[in-house]
């Protein structure tokens, strides 16, 4: 059976450095891979820099590029020139149709998704996801690797664009962007909601656990009175697309939804991510 010691994770960004930090943690020989060694900061303790693939196939090779199908084909292509199908190689991608890209390699049973949320290296579910071809063998090793950093990988049985989690997230974010764009509410307000009511109930009976200790005949007869009139068409919201096409990306360029210019956004982060850590403690506790 496989056995993954040795990851690299392809990408720098926000979410690579958080992937090689989990691995790390979990005793791999970890290294990440990007264009610029020299310029590499914020590289976790623990991790090499490489410039360029290494001689030697690494077990498990995490691709988290941008996201684009180009780009990731062409790496993809890269990594089968060198090894073969030697490596385990994943994608850290939820959006792009993970099937198309396994339909391009020649050897896509060793293939498949395995998607981080961020922090990466602070939340404790992962999202695993077969292809088609996917061997079993390749699951179980990707698994008892992310077990090992201290995280569940949560196996799902197909690899849909979003897989589970983002489709639930876009679901509900779809509705917010709706209710802003008609001016039912502001973002602060459906963030007040998130943080102050659905969050915390969520953190503790779920989703649809909830449903079952309130009483699905309420639940049945709110959900014909309601889903009737939820915006159900299937273009992306204006008021994302707007601002990402004027260059309002957030804490990039300092506004998005919120301002952020002049604020200290790194305080800010770490404070949210201490916080997400103690809440993540009391969500362990029996």
């Amino acid at each position: 059976m496989t056995e993954i010691r040795s990851v690299l994770v392809a990408g720098l960004g926000t979410m690579g450095r958080g992937i090689a930090a989990a691995f790390a943690r979990g005793g791999h020989s970890t290294a990440i891979l990007t264009r610029d060694p020299a310029k590499a900061s914020g590289v976790p303790a623990g991790v090499a820099v490489l410039g360029a693939l290494p001689d030697a196939p690494p077990d498990l090779i995490v691709e988290t590029i941008v996201e684009e199908l180009s780009p990731k084909i062409d790496f993809n292509a890269r990594v089968e020139d060198a090894y073969g199908g030697r490596p385990i190689l994943v994608t850290n991608t939820s959006g792009l149709p993970v099937q198309m890209l396994a339909d391009r390699l020649r050897h896509p049973g060793r293939y498949a998704a395995l998607h981080y949320f961020q922090p990466a290296d602070v939340i404790p579910l992962v999202e695993l996801a077969a292809v088609r071809q996917t061997e079993p063998a390749v699951l179980r090793a990707v698994a008892e690797a992310v077990a090992r950093c201290g995280q569940r990988a949560l196996v799902l049985g197909q690899a849909l664009p979003g897989l589970l989690i983002n489709r639930l997230q876009h679901a509900i974010l779809h509705e917010a962007y709706y209710l802003i764009a008609t001016g039912v509410c502001t973002a602060e307000e459906v963030d007040v909601a998130a943080k102050e009511m659905l969050g915390p109930r969520m953190c503790v009976t779920g989703l649809i656990e909830q449903k079952d200790i309130s009483g699905l005949d309420t639940h049945a007869l709110a959900q014909a009175a309601i889903v009737p009139h939820l915006c159900h068409d299937a273009a992306p919201n204006l008021v994302v697309q707007d601002k990402y096409k004027a260059g309002d990306l957030g804490v990039k360029t300092g506004k998005g939804f919120y301002d952020w210019r002049g604020r200290d956004v790194a305080a800010y982060q770490a404070k949210t991510r201490a916080k997400l850590n103690r809440v993540l403690r009391v969500l362990a506790e029996d």
